[in-house]
């Protein structure tokens, strides 16, 4: 299956955005622009509690971003798992057809087998 150039970004974009890795990032990022505008020197607060206003801002941009990114990955992903299932079942289908095919020829074997030694035992 092949994607363009686009799908596969968002699926890079999905990928990353479900580990704990960009989970400790926005929360880092989070914990740390609370506290510089809490904390900080008063003349260097750009965001000032309790409003924080850029942050919910940007929070909300950084969500609106993400969500279309990751249900275009988790449908591009839900689509290669359908392709990958179809192909593992194709596969079984083949494999269960050359199984019947050995039994049938080992049945045929044993049958032609129990006649020989039929034939042996009777002289």
């Amino acid at each position: 299956m092949r994607f363009s150039s686009l799908e596969k970004f968002a699926m890079k974009v999905t990928r990353f955005v479900g580990t704990i890795g960009f989970f400790f990032i926005l929360s880092f990022w989070t914990l740390g622009w609370f506290l510089w505008n809490v904390y900080g020197p008063t003349s260097y607060r750009f965001d000032p509690s309790p409003a924080f206003v850029i942050w919910l801002f940007i929070s909300n941009v950084l969500q609106l971003t993400l969500l279309p990114l990751i249900m275009v990955g988790q449908n591009l992903e839900g689509k290669f798992a359908e392709k990958r299932a179809q192909a593992d079942y194709d596969i079984n289908k083949r494999s269960e057809y050359e199984i019947e095919v050995v039994i049938t020829h080992l049945e045929n074997q044993n049958k032609t087998l129990s006649k020989i030694l039929e034939k042996v035992e009777g002289k």
